[in-house]
């Protein structure tokens, strides 16, 4: 049996197609609608395209940059907001005329990286998306842990930790709150703390920084500083075998050599060694994992 991922972006929707040893068999990408309608039309056409040219029927899994309400059914906080309100699954299975599985990207991402990407052979995995915005999956024994509530791996949401008077009470985010760790961590936020309010790319700093450029040097170690405390928090809580990082900002090489000492002295231990690690499988995550959430029952 073929197992198929669809990643549903903003802006682009791929699909890939599992055989039974996970090795990618085929994989397209098409402009995401930005309407509900044209989304079940899309995702429907590259399914039934998909298996035709496999040769046989598959698995059909979903991840969305949402979540399913555990109250309605129906899909909310995308930021793709035309999927909101949507029972986007039951609409796709109607369509394909055969269950779907959908899930939150983030933990597509985990699922991935926890079968055979950085997170293989770890018992939980803690994998993080450090982007545009903050977000995480959890993976435990090959399976996704949502929550009753569905909102398990949603730290970006929490307060950022040990704030100190400076940064209290935080930046607004786009949730209605205040002090979020998305609202210090995401990609535009680091830039901004750089190059001032409407900068939006973080991606040159860590260049800049090593030619001696002092707000992008600013900005980085203090970043680095409050991903570190962020994530201190996930361990005095989850305690995670590993955490992996992807997103455009787990490409900065610093991440890897910094964070882990200054994880430990939040950490109530007298041991921290929980490693840190990139995404082997980088933006092709999101899509395998949705291949992959007919592995388990979830």
């Amino acid at each position: 049996m073929w197992r198929i991922g669809i990643d549903l972006g903003g802006t682009k929707t791929e699909i890939a197609a599992l055989d039974a040893a996970g090795a990618v068999r085929l994989r397209r990408r098409a402009p995401t609608p930005r309407d509900y309608a044209g989304v079940i039309a899309l995702a429907g056409t590259l399914v039934e395209a998909a298996e035709a040219e496999l040769g046989g029927p598959a698995t059909v899994g979903i991840g969305i940059p949402g979540s399913l309400s555990p109250a309605t059914g129906l899909v909310r906080g995308a930021n793709s907001t035309w999927l909101n309100g949507g029972r986007l699954d039951a609409d796709l299975a109607a369509r394909l005329g055969r269950p779907v599985r959908l899930s939150n990207d983030a933990n597509c991402l985990a699922m991935s990286e926890a079968a055979d990407g950085a997170g293989a052979g770890y018992a939980t995995v803690f994998a993080v998306i450090l982007g545009t915005g903050v977000g995480a999956g959890i993976v435990t024994g090959g399976r996704i842990h949502e929550g009753r509530n569905r909102a398990a791996g949603e730290w970006g949401h929490n307060p950022l930790p040990w704030m100190t008077a400076e940064e209290y009470p935080g930046p607004r985010c786009w949730c209605g709150r205040q002090g979020c760790i998305e609202a210090f961590l995401c990609g535009p936020a680091l830039a901004a703390a750089a190059d001032g309010p409407g900068a939006r790319d973080a991606s040159g700093l860590p260049a800049r920084a090593a030619a001696g450029d002092a707000p992008a040097a600013t900005a980085l170690e203090r970043h680095a500083d409050r991903l570190a405390r962020a994530l201190a928090h996930v361990v005095n809580i989850l305690d995670p075998d590993c955490i992996v990082l992807a997103g455009g900002l787990s490409n900065m090489e610093h991440l890897y050599r910094e964070i882990p000492a200054r994880i430990a002295p939040h950490v109530f231990s007298d041991t921290v060694t929980t490693p840190l690690l990139r995404a082997r499988h980088g933006d092709s995550s999101g899509v395998l994992g949705a291949a992959r959430l007919w592995d388990a029952a979830r």
